[in-house]
């Protein structure tokens, strides 16, 4: 019986608990039986009739039939979010952070389930998919932490009268996340929800639907009561059911710029908070006094991951003329040597981009920055693995550009894909003026030995997550977002709780009513 792996030339280890997991067969396309919706406690088929492709991205072949949601199954999942929020948020933090601990065990003991099953539907390499495992758990223990220290505030007032304050749940949280991390995404944007008290209801991009399905059975064997954790597929139209449906008290989104724009306005009709994550075109400013190969090391990490496809990027690379020739030539170099490749085996260190239509926007990005007058330093073009089974995948090689301007399309758009444009600075006064000409403001990093240089350099950067001497760094405690239209909110960190809490405030009188009636 042929396994959803088994067109892999590795071992079928990975293929049996595949298989095992999503009861996966080949019908002349690969193909995962059971549905990936996943709502009271079970997976949901979606609307009859509708099914949509789910592509490999290693291969270009089908993995599975998406059945996308619509108002009568997204009503279906709020409904088992409210029921579940009910006894949930009675719970105290302990007894909420023992279930989230629970699951996150459980996704320590399918770390490897959960990172092969990510490369299969993502297409980036194995290694990052182990470390994004990683992160979704150590996400879920850290707020399962927090869960126990939600606490208001005592304010004494005159005669003996007082205040105080406490943080309450929210309700049902909406989330909605992207494609280039969705299982560590889901659990970012759960794990505090849960923790506050609140239930939620997630639907994935439709391009990377499935692990969202499997982290929703892992918090229910955890013991979470049966709705906590929902799952809807779908795309645009299942994300505007679920954004104004008024069971929802809250939205958290991560994606593209207009996207986000479009759910701050359906939100605001039911005057929804919403939490915003959203693109980026970052700069990293590399000095003349910069460690080099610390240098080189956080370009090539500020720009190559999961094939680039990250928000925070730091897509515009700015060096000091001083060392400008010595950087470049050692980045191409080493961006020559990554192995681009099937990504489920260890020595890959690029996979697939993650759909086709994706592959030709990030390749007319390359061609519309030659026309401009940038030169292609390294790749840049489509790539063509060796093995029969990986021709049809969604391949290229990674690209530096020289010759850049401020003005070119390539610096100034999100390409969300492996190119870097290296451009040359003279002073620090003008590499700021210049990093901060961008309506964005995710992320930025410097690279300098210069400590004082380091800090009046982060100080006047307008974004939100600042690197010094490293890049894409994201432990679970620090909070991640952005400044401008790159977000309203932030992911991790103790902050968050304040996204998915609501304040109330209770006056108590001691004395006798002062009345002026």
């Amino acid at each position: 019986n042929p396994t959803l792996l088994s067109h892999y030339h590795r071992g079928t280890a990975a293929a049996a608990r595949l298989s095992a997991a999503f009861r996966c067969v080949s019908t002349g396309s690969l193909t995962i039986t059971e549905p990936l919706n996943f709502w009271a406690g079970q997976r949901k088929p979606g609307q009859k009739g509708h099914k949509e492709h789910v592509y490999e991205p290693a291969t270009g072949r089908i993995l599975c039939h998406l059945e996308p949601c619509g108002a009568a199954e997204v009503n279906q999942a709020v409904e088992a979010a409210k029921k579940a929020f009910i006894n949930w948020s009675k719970l105290s933090g302990m007894e909420r952070g023992r279930v989230m601990i629970e699951a996150a065990h459980l996704i320590e003991g399918k770390r490897e389930e959960i990172a092969e099953m990510e490369v299969v539907n993502n297409g980036k390499s194995i290694t990052e998919a182990r470390l994004d495992v990683d992160s979704a758990r150590l996400c879920i223990e850290y707020y399962a932490g927090l869960a126990s220290t939600l606490a208001g505030q005592h304010v004494q007032l005159p005669g003996g009268s007082f205040a105080y304050t406490c943080r309450e749940p929210l309700g049902v949280c909406a989330g909605i996340g992207a494609w280039n991390y969705p299982f560590q995404i889901a659990a970012w944007k759960s794990a505090p929800a849960l923790a506050c008290g609140n239930s939620m209801v997630f639907k994935p991009s439709p391009v990377t639907p499935v692990t969202a399905a499997m982290l929703a059975e892992i918090y229910a064997k955890a013991g979470a009561p049966e709705g906590l954790f929902n799952v809807v597929q779908g795309g645009q139209e299942t994300g505007s059911l679920l954004c104004q449906h008024p069971d929802v008290a809250k939205v958290s989104f991560t994606g593209s710029v207009p996207t986000g724009r479009k759910i701050m306005e359906m939100a605001s009709k039911g005057v929804k908070p919403v939490t915003l994550e959203l693109g980026g075109k970052s700069p990293l400013l590399i000095f003349k006094d910069s460690d080099l190969e610390n240098a080189v090391k956080g370009a090539l990490m500020a720009n190559f991951l999961s094939q680039g496809q990250v928000c925070s990027n730091g897509t515009r690379v700015f060096v000091q003329r001083d060392i400008f020739p010595e950087f470049v030539s050692e980045v191409v170099k080493r961006t020559q040597a990554i192995e681009i490749g099937d990504p489920l085996l260890e020595s890959t260190r690029m996979g697939a981009l993650v759909s086709r239509s994706h592959l030709h926007k990030v390749l007319g990005f390359v061609e519309q920055a030659k026309k401009e007058g940038a030169t292609v330093l390294c790749g840049g073009e489509p790539f063509v693995p060796s093995h029969p089974k990986l021709r049809g995948g969604f391949y290229m090689t990674p690209c530096v550009l020289g010759d850049c301007r401020d003005e070119m399309t390539c610096v100034k758009e999100e390409i969300f894909g492996p190119v870097m444009s290296v451009l040359s600075f003279e002073t620090e006064e003008e590499v700021l003026r210049r990093a901060n000409d961008t309506t964005m403001g995710l992320a930025a990093g410097v690279f300098t030995r210069d400590v004082r240089r380091a800090h009046r350099v982060v100080e006047q950067l307008k974004a939100g997550s600042c690197f010094i001497n490293n890049y894409n760094i994201t432990p679970v405690e620090v909070p991640f977002g952005g400044f401008k239209t790159s977000g309203i909110g932030r992911e991790n960190g103790q902050v968050t709780l304040e996204y998915y809490t609501q304040l109330k405030t209770v006056y108590v009188e001691m004395g006798d009513v002062e009345s002026l009636f």
